[in-house]
C-alpha cells in the first residue's frame, strides 16, 4: 500500500485512530480518521474492488488479505462499520453480509473492538438528514475532512463512518478486550 501516514504526538486520551468501513462485494470503501482533541485529521482512504476477482470466495479472500493488510499497517484503534440496511433483494443482502463478515473478522483477528452505526446515523454524524443521498454525503466528509475530492462515494460513506463513531464515542469510554459488536443509534 504505497500510502504514507503522518504520525502526530499528541497526549495521551485525545488521539483516537479509527478505521471506517463501507462494505460491499463490488466496492468496498475504509476510511481511516484521527481524532486530535475536538479536531479530526484525515489519515488515508482506500477503495477495494472486489468485482474483478471472479467467484464470491476469491473476492472474500482479496477483501480479507487487503483489510488485514491496512489495519496492519495503520494500526486503528477501532473499527466502524456501517450497519445492514434494506438491501433491494435477499441476495443482495447475502452477499452484502459475506463482505462484512470478512471485514468484522479481519478487525476481530487483529483484536480490535468493532461497532456498528446504521446509515442514517452516519449520515446525520456529518450533518447531512438521515435521507440524504451520496452525493451530499460526500460533500460533508470533504467539508469536514477539509478533502478537496473523494475517488468514489463508498470511500466518502467509509469515512462519514469513521467520523459518527469518533463524534459518538470518546475515548474514555472505549470498552476492553475482546470481539465486541456495539449497536448505537
Amino acid at each position: 500500500m504505497g500510502e504514507s501516514v503522518r504520525l502526530f504526538s499528541m497526549e495521551p486520551g485525545n488521539l483516537m485512530r479509527v478505521l471506517g468501513i463501507d462494505p460491499g462485494t463490488q466496492y468496498l470503501g475504509l476510511g481511516l480518521v484521527e481524532r486530535h482533541g475536538s479536531r479530526h485529521v484525515h489519515l488515508a482512504h482506500f477503495l477495494l474492488e472486489p468485482k474483478d476477482y471472479g467467484e464470491l470466495p476469491q473476492k472474500l479472500v482479496y477483501l480479507y488479505d487487503n483489510i488485514s493488510e491496512i489495519i496492519r499497517v495503520h494500526r486503528p484503534d477501532e473499527v466502524a462499520v456501517e450497519g445492514v440496511f434494506h438491501a433491494k433483494n435477499a441476495r443482495s443482502a447475502i452477499v452484502l453480509a459475506h463482505a462484512r463478515g470478512v471485514a468484522l473478522l479481519a478487525a476481530a483477528q487483529a483484536g480490535l473492538d468493532v461497532y456498528e452505526y446504521p446509515p442514517a446515523s452516519v449520515k446525520r454524524a456529518v450533518g447531512a438528514s438521515g435521507a440524504a443521498g451520496k452525493e451530499t454525503v460526500t460533500r460533508m466528509v470533504c467539508t469536514i475532512l477539509g478533502l478537496e475530492k473523494v475517488q468514489r462515494a463508498d470511500c466518502a460513506d467509509a469515512l462519514a463512518v469513521a467520523l459518527c463513531h469518533l463524534n459518538h464515542s470518546p475515548m474514555s469510554l472505549k470498552p476492553r478486550g475482546g470481539f465486541q459488536i456495539v449497536r448505537r443509534s
